[in-house]
């Protein structure tokens, strides 16, 4: 009678057991996951990490561990997935002590706070003079003389691209357009010639990640790439939405097509050389080959470095019966597009009516 009592009882003690044993061996796992996360023994001595582009977390953390800055890559790659990290990693030289918390390292890597001398930022939409004070906050280098060098540059055998660049006496800057926003490693002999050639053969390299038939697309457009750029750089002023980017290239096309005037504002401003927050009547009949106000079709290079976004948009325009497009006063940086100057006008009011309800 009392049997299946004992056997339950058994049953139980057994399960019992194997409930101590596993949380036995989850705390023992989490004691050493726990001690393998503990920073190293600290140093005065800074250690040189370099974490190139396209490396993965396997290759960064074993990295950190053969300088002495973690103690365990394996450990450190499941704290990565578990912490949901690692995916905004950036490239760069790295300074670090050993010594610092685990937690540190992840905020340093993903805030790239890297060897500042070494590492330069050119944002989309910046002209030559704007890269040029850039690049003259590093030592050894100046923005004057990075200027000029961009106007004695000569493309090396092979740099197709520079080769299209027309012998005209009305470009503002010869480079103008061709220097790619990107971030740079600077090197340690660098000097402002490097820095161009750096920046032009990222230019490049970038172009090799558009679809595969775009210069197909480009000889079917009629236009020269030296043409195409300028267009990236007039979507690349006006645009902030990279959803609108190939309407306002529509917009752009279907101007050029029935030779209407662009009207580009982002064009006064760049023959202005200065950026103000509302143009006047006056600025809109300034002097300029870049004043699309007063010369019908493109300017004669580019405004600005264009991202590859605007490039894209380009090569790959909407199909669209636009002609029109004002920006929206509602605080989404969009646009309002329309296909007749009624539409246009229409458009204009709703604007100011968003922008009197934002207030």
């Amino acid at each position: 009678m009392h049997r299946p009592k004992s056997r339950i009882k058994r049953l139980m003690t057994g399960l019992l057991v194997i409930v101590l044993l596993l949380a036995g061996c989850a705390a023992a796992a989490a004691y050493y996951i726990r001690g393998e996360l503990q920073p190293t023994s600290a140093s005065g001595q800074e250690k040189k990490v370099e974490i190139v582009s396209g490396d993965g977390m396997k290759n960064i953390a074993s990295k950190l561990e053969r300088e002495g800055l973690i103690r365990n890559a394996s450990v450190f790659m499941y704290y990565l997935k578990w912490k949901n990290e690692g995916g905004r990693f950036q490239a760069g030289e790295y300074a670090m002590k050993p010594g610092i918390g685990t937690d540190e390292i992840i905020a340093m890597l993903n805030n790239g706070q890297t060897v500042k001398a070494n590492r330069l930022t050119i944002p989309e939409g910046y002209t030559v003079t704007q890269i040029a004070d850039k690049v003259g906050q590093h030592d050894g280098m100046e923005a004057s003389a990075f200027v000029k060098a961009t106007e004695a540059y000569k493309p090396a055998v092979g740099e197709e691209l520079l080769a299209g660049i027309p012998a005209d006496t009305k470009l503002k800057h010869r480079l103008e357009g061709y220097l790619f926003p990107d971030t740079y490693d600077i090197p340690k002999d660098a000097t402002e010639q490097k820095m161009i050639t750096l920046m032009v053969d990222q230019l490049d390299k970038r172009l090799q990640s558009l679809p595969a038939d775009w210069k197909d697309k480009l000889k079917a457009s009629g236009l020269t790439f030296h043409q195409m750029m300028t267009i990236a750089s007039l979507i690349e002023r006006e645009v902030v939405v990279d959803e609108e980017r190939p309407l306002v290239a529509s917009v752009i096309y279907n101007r050029l097509k029935i030779k209407q005037p662009l009207q580009i504002d982002a064009t006064v401003q760049y023959a202005l050389g200065k950026q103000k927050e509302r143009l006047l009547e006056s600025d809109l009949k300034i002097e300029s080959p870049y004043n699309t106000y007063k010369n019908p079709g493109l300017p004669p290079g580019p405004i600005a470095s264009p991202s590859l976004a605007s490039i894209k948009a380009a090569l790959y325009p909407a199909e669209s019966k636009y002609f029109y497009y004002v920006t929206k006063k509602d605080g989404s940086q969009g646009h309002l597009f329309g296909e007749t100057y009624a539409q246009h006008l229409a458009n204009i009011e709703k604007s100011k009516q968003t922008e009197k309800n934002a207030k």
